[in-house]
């Protein structure tokens, strides 16, 4: 039995081809229909998700790779800066080990915050209650709620209620954005206080507005952060701080064994 089931179809890609004389992203002509016709952002929606891009899709996708870009001297970037120093002469090498930081802690935690969205808009007890029973459930565990809390932003990330903002000035339903905030309005009931919904909350709210799958929205979170890398690694050249960060972590964090420590610095 040679053939391919329906579940199980011959192997088959519909991205990218090409002739000895034209390059096709899906089926448009790169030079011709694209190069000059239209903006990275736009391209990137229709490559992605094989839809034209709405003026909501653009504004909304732009705002988030603008949210999530840079925020200093993260891990991500640490990473960048010290494996720059240590190998400057494989860009791509440090821009990728930055990128290995994107995860369910910092950066990329809207995919699990869409997840709870979802299950609370799916809910038949409704949003209110889907919110309590999720937040119960966190503080059980002790785990920690995606989408919630900044260690630098207080009382509120500004960026979430700019995205917010943005969505709905382009005719988002608001379906997501308001589970996230009656979400939001559990969490403080049960700390007894106000803790922010984050940059990654939010997007996890905008980008389910215009139908991005969970299991996707990571991947936005890396094409923002690639870029602000590769600021990261310009600036590295020219004002170095991989040394300062090697040896502030060589300070702050001593040996301790038994061996004996000879002191290099004076």
């Amino acid at each position: 039995m040679t053939g391919k089931s329906d579940d199980n179809p011959e192997p088959s890609q519909k991205l990218a081809t090409h002739t000895l004389t034209d390059l096709y992203y899906r089926d448009a002509n790169l030079v011709t229909e694209m190069m000059g016709r239209m903006s990275f952002t736009e391209a990137m929606i229709g490559h992605i998700l094989n839809r034209e891009a709405s003026p909501a899709d653009v504004a909304i996708i732009d705002a988030v790779l603008l949210a999530l870009m840079e925020h200093g001297l993260t891990p991500s970037a640490i990473s960048t800066r010290l494996t720059y120093h240590s190998a400057p002469e494989a860009l791509q090498g440090a821009v990728a080990a930055g990128l290995l930081n994107v995860g369910s802690t910092f950066v990329g935690t809207m995919e699990n915050c869409a997840k709870l969205l979802r299950d609370m808009i799916a809910d038949p007890d409704g949003v209110e209650a889907a919110a309590e029973r999720i937040v119960a459930d966190h503080r059980v565990r002790r785990a920690h709620l995606p989408g919630f809390g900044h260690h630098l932003h207080k009382p509120d990330d500004p960026r979430t209620p700019k995205l917010f903002e943005i969505a709905r000035a382009h005719g988002v339903a608001g379906t997501y954005i308001d589970a996230i905030q009656a979400l939001g309005r559990a969490v403080d009931a049960a700390a007894g206080k106000h803790l922010t919904i984050n940059a990654t909350g939010g997007t996890a709210a905008v980008l389910s507005e215009i139908g991005i799958p969970p299991e996707v929205m990571r991947g936005f979170a890396v094409i923002a952060r690639a870029a602000g890398l590769v600021a990261h690694i310009a600036e590295e050249r020219d004002v170095a701080t991989a040394r300062t960060i090697w040896d502030v972590v060589e300070d702050a964090i001593p040996y301790a064994g038994a061996a004996p420590v000879v002191n290099t610095k004076g």
